[in-house]
Parts: C-alpha cells; sequence; structure tokens
C-alpha cells in the first residue's frame, strides 16, 4: 500500500474540505482509479497560505539523475522516513496532505481478489500523510514536482487485507504535518490515530477496479463480496 487510490471531489470542492485555495489550474479532475506516475491534487502550506496544488504521484528525489532509473517511488515508511536519502529532506521541509476519498486494496489468499475501498464511513475526504520534492531536469527548465504517500503499520479489519496503509492523519493534525516552520512531526508519524479508524470502513467493490482503464464512479459502490469457487463433490 498504497498503490491505488481514488478522487471523487473535483479541485474546487476538495479546496473547500482542506481550507486552501485551488491552484491546480485544470491540471486535475476527479479521478476514480488513480495509479502510480498520474497528475494528483496535494495540499501544501508556505507562509500562511494552504494551497490544492497539481503534482506527479511517485517521488523523484532532488538529486536524481534521472526519473526512469527504477519503479515510481509511490510509498514512504513512517519508521524510515527520516533516515532515508530519498526522503530525509522532503519529510523534514516538504510535507503535503494527499487527498482521497479511499485507496484501494484487494483481499490476500484467495482466487477471487475481492477488491474493497478503503474511506471514511460518511464519503468525507482523507487526508494521507505524503512528502513531495521538486526535482530540476536544467537549470532553464521548470521543475518536476512529485509526491510519495506515507504508509504505516496496517491496523484493525485494514491489516486483513493488507499489512501496510496510509498514515491518515485528523483534521486538527492537518496544520501540524503542513507547518514548513516544524521539522520534528516523530509523534505524528507513530501510527494512525485512533479517532480515525472510527471514521473508515473497508467496502468491497467492483472488480472493474482491477485495471486501470476503468475509471468512473461506479467503482467507488458497495458490491456484493464475490464467492470462492467451492471444489465439486463427487459419489464414490
Amino acid at each position: 500500500m498504497c498503490g491505488r487510490y481514488a478522487v471523487r471531489h473535483d479541485p474546487a470542492m476538495l479546496a473547500h474540505e482542506f481550507d486552501a485555495f485551488d491552484r491546480t489550474e485544470g491540471e486535475v479532475a476527479p479521478d476514480f482509479n488513480v495509479s502510480p506516475t498520474r497528475t494528483v491534487p496535494v495540499v501544501v502550506q508556505r507562509g500562511r497560505e494552504r494551497t490544492l496544488r497539481p503534482v506527479r504521484w511517485g517521488l523523484v528525489p532532488t538529486w536524481a539523475k534521472d526519473t526512469t532509473s527504477g519503479p515510481p517511488m509511490i510509498n514512504a515508511r513512517a519508521e524510515s522516513i527520516t533516515t532515508k536519502p530519498a526522503y530525509a529532506e522532503s519529510v523534514a521541509h516538504r510535507r503535503c496532505l494527499m487527498p482521497a476519498t479511499g485507496w484501494f486494496e484487494w483481499s490476500p489468499g484467495d482466487r477471487t481478489r475481492q477488491p474493497h475501498l478503503c474511506g471514511r464511513s460518511d464519503g468525507a475526504s482523507l487526508g494521507m500523510a505524503a512528502v513531495f520534492s521538486a526535482w530540476w531536469p536544467q537549470a532553464s527548465e521548470a521543475p518536476l514536482v512529485t509526491c510519495a504517500v506515507v504508509t504505516t503499520e496496517a491496523v484493525g479489519e485494514f491489516a486483513d487485507v493488507h499489512h501496510r496503509m496510509p498514515l491518515v492523519l485528523p483534521r486538527r493534525r492537518w496544520q501540524e504535518w503542513l507547518d514548513p516552520e516544524s521539522t520534528d512531526v516523530a509523534e505524528l508519524l507513530s501510527g494512525v490515530d485512533s479517532g480515525v479508524l472510527t471514521e473508515l470502513e473497508l467496502r468491497p467493490v467492483s472488480p472493474e477496479v482491477n485495471s486501470i482503464r476503468n475509471n468512473h464512479p461506479g467503482l467507488l459502490e458497495r458490491v456484493a463480496p464475490a464467492v470462492e469457487p467451492q471444489p465439486a463433490l463427487f459419489e464414490s
């Protein structure tokens, strides 16, 4: 986790939910099946201004030689983010929130691979802790701004579908995470707040989500979970 998620609200609604100014300039739209390397909305704060901005999902460190060396760095483990060279500078100075309706996970251990949407039961957006980085291809060109979701050990029913989950922050901690003047966020990295867990649910959704070619609101609707085929019984 997190390898796929959904954002059903448009930038204007997200800006309202996160008390931010919309600076996406038409570069993002609702996306019901977000996959790595897509342009996604993030919430950042500089000074007193909180804004919603478009960035690419899959962090490229400032010191990288190019953007193609290895798979996209879409996740950063909370337990090691402050010491890993790729993320240490970002978690100290460039933190953001990734708004999401929820993230997708698949039931392990059976052939049905039932997908689930993990999100708030009331439909409001989550604030997933994230970090961002600006990479300059050349001095004369605009930087490529990229991001990664912070993940932590899964707890509760979410541990039944995957051992990791996004670090979802409660609204009361958003400002603390976004504050660029604060460099010590060890307490926030310690795990998902127990209050957040009471607001989340696992919702079985259509296997259409398995293909990134499918992208429509119906992917977020609850469905009856698939049933594992049972072996046939033969009479002697």
